[in-house]
């Protein structure tokens, strides 16, 4: 059990830094040819951090282990909104462009729509539903595009050039490294993860949607408490529900599209499978709960953050207790 674990930590550790280096590299690349700000942060930053749960979802559906597919996209969202956005909420609230919230919220809850027919209607995510998810991944990101070109020219903040010590060598490095990294490390996380869930005797889908959801979800923390710290909560918030997006049509899309699989049922509540009794209503919960709110009144509150992160530390428990 004791070499599992280490290699479980070395597994969060990789993604960490690989996530850091490839997001480093990517904007370094961007930079150089002079790409807006806010184009950055919209699409390289935020699939830069959603890469672990790529990795990791894609691995395990390849493997086999559609559970941890299935529960660390749920999961991952379940986190990033109720823990990590909760936090940069609670500690500094304030006020949220409008414009800029509702595209990623539109087409976040648009994929849940499609999300949630096909769990409750088949209980199984095909390649075409795969297909269809990552369908609407590619006009997320073809209107992102258009409407930051469509955006006047004063709000279109150019990059500063890079600094003179780095070189287009160290970013292309940095970001094929980076991906390197998150590879070797969701192997880790997944192969191990695996082998520590069998011998606690704890569901494989319990922790795809708690401690492999948490690991993956680490750059959006740091993210979260490098933009607090800079005084920048909005960019940290706008991070987020780019990820949880991309966790929803581009983690659960490709793993479909690889690998077709059933939604798990480790345990149920009433008679239901349980995933679908608790976690995709909490997932569809709280992001609306964060963005609904958010889009009517143009700012954030701290009683939001603190209801969820009351709600993710009672969704923890539950899960273990089941």
């Amino acid at each position: 059990m004791f070499i599992p674990v280490l290699l479980f930590i070395a597994g969060l550790i990789l993604l960490i830094k690989g996530g850091d280096w490839f997001v480093d590299g990517a904007t370094g690349i961007a930079h150089r040819f002079r790409i807006p700000e806010l184009l950055i942060g919209a699409t390289v930053v935020s699939i830069g951090t959603t890469l672990p749960e790529v990795m990791v979802s894609a691995t395990s559906a390849i493997s086999g282990h559609g559970e941890i597919a299935y529960g660390n996209a749920i999961g991952s969202i379940i986190c990033n909104t109720a823990l990590i956005a909760a936090i940069t909420v609670a500690i500094r609230p304030g006020k949220i462009e409008k414009k800029t919230l509702k595209t990623p919220v539109v087409f976040f809850f648009l994929a849940a729509v499609l999300y949630t027919i096909t769990a409750y209607t088949t209980g199984h995510f095909s390649r075409i539903t795969g297909f269809l998810l990552l369908a609407i991944f590619i006009v997320y990101m073809l209107s992102t595009v258009m409407q930051m070109k469509d955006a006047p020219q004063p709000e279109l903040v150019m990059a500063e050039a890079p600094a003179k010590t780095g070189t287009m060598a160290k970013d292309i490095f940095l970001l094929v490294a980076g991906a390197a990294l998150i590879a070797v490390g969701a192997k880790f996380l997944v192969d191990n993860g695996t082998l520590i869930a069998t011998a606690m005797g704890v569901p494989e889908s319990v922790i795809a949607l708690t401690f492999v959801a948490l690991g993956t979800s680490l750059p959006e923390l740091v993210t979260a408490i490098t933009s607090l710290a800079k005084g920048h909560g909005s960019l940290s918030l706008g991070n987020v529900i780019g990820a949880n997006l991309f966790n929803l049509v581009l983690v659960s899309g490709i793993s479909a599209s690889l690998a077709p699989f059933d939604i798990p049922q480790s345990s149920t509540i009433a008679g239901r499978n349980a995933s679908l009794v608790m976690d995709v209503p909490i997932m569809l919960f709280v992001m609306a709960f964060l963005t609904i709110p958010t889009l009517i009144r143009g700012k954030l509150s701290r009683i939001q953050g603190m209801v969820l992160l009351c709600i993710y530390a009672a969704f923890c428990v539950i899960q273990f207790l089941m």
